[in-house]
Order: C-alpha cells, then sequence, then structure tokens
C-alpha cells in the first residue's frame, strides 16, 4: 500500500480508535434515542475500515483478528442494511441498535487485547492473556456492553423522539 509496517500500524490504530470514539458518542445516542447521523456515519466508516486494513498485515494462516474481522464486517454488513436500506423499521431497529454495538463490542475487545500485548505494563499482569487481570478486564468490558445494549434497545427509539423534540417545539410556541 505505499506503506511501511509501522506507517500502517499505526494508520490502523488512528483508524480503529476513530471508530471507538465515534462508536460511544453513537452509544450514547441510542441511549438518549437520538440520532447522529455525522457520527454514526464515521462509526460505521470507521468500523469497517478497520477490519479491512487488518487482513493488509503479513500473515501466512488465518489468525484469531481475522476471524474477529470476519465477523465484525458480517455484523456491520447488518447494522448498515438495518440502518440504511430498512430505516430501523420494526425488528430493524433492534437488529441495528445490537448488531452496530456488537462491532464497537469487538472493536474495544480487540483494543483490549492489545493493549495487554503491546503495553509493558498490562503485558507484566498477564504476559499469556489467560490470567485473572486480562480475563477481567474482558468479562468487565462484555458485562457493561450487555448492560449497556440492553438499555439501548429498550431507549433508541429515534422517531419517537424526534416526534417529541417538535411537539415540544410547538406545544411552546402556543
Amino acid at each position: 500500500m505505499g506503506l511501511s509496517l509501522s506507517d500502517f500500524t499505526t494508520l490502523h490504530v488512528a483508524i480503529s480508535l476513530i471508530g471507538i470514539f465515534s462508536g460511544f458518542i453513537v452509544l450514547y445516542g441510542m441511549l438518549t434515542s437520538r440520532n447522529f447521523r455525522l457520527w454514526t456515519g464515521i462509526f460505521l466508516a470507521t468500523t469497517i475500515l478497520t477490519s479491512v486494513t487488518g487482513f493488509f498485515f503479513p500473515h501466512e494462516k488465518l489468525l484469531p483478528s481475522h476471524i474477529v474481522g470476519i465477523i465484525s464486517l458480517v455484523v456491520l454488513t447488518a447494522a448498515l442494511l438495518a440502518l440504511y436500506v430498512r430505516h430501523g423499521e420494526g425488528a430493524w431497529r433492534w437488529i441495528y441498535v445490537t448488531s452496530a454495538l456488537l462491532a464497537l463490542y469487538l472493536n474495544v475487545f480487540v483494543a483490549v487485547v492489545q493493549s495487554f500485548q503491546k503495553l509493558p505494563s498490562l503485558q507484566a499482569l498477564a504476559p499469556t492473556q489467560s490470567e485473572p487481570p486480562f480475563i477481567v478486564a474482558q468479562v468487565g468490558v462484555i458485562a457493561v456492553f450487555i448492560i449497556l445494549g440492553a438499555l439501548a434497545v429498550r431507549r433508541y427509539h429515534p422517531r419517537y423522539a424526534s416526534f417529541l423534540a417538535s411537539r415540544k417545539t410547538s406545544d411552546s410556541k402556543i
């Protein structure tokens, strides 16, 4: 791709971090039943790019990171279909929320794995990633995502929220 491995890694990590950051903004929107269209587009695009660029690293066989990337792309396809083709109507609302948050979770999961592999202080706590600190971190992350995901599915009703916002505006004019 014309980049050194180090530069490509930096680009991949930057895209991943933008995906995670924007994903948490989208999650906040879901929890408050708001549509952040720009942030949603940034989240979906960067999360897709994160998965795709992961396949460009040198490798000789299929790795766990590739499997996570494949799962993420399948989940993101569902999110795109639910949001942009089916417009989140009916069951497509919870399909969008669930698939988008699963994609965000996968990004965070990988970030935790990479942090334990690359940061000396975390690597010392869990050199094989089978030690309690790593397990506690991953169980904590999945628990938070399950709780926030359940709340988001219940709370995310963007059309209803838009209706209420327009009604409040028109009521205040009376």
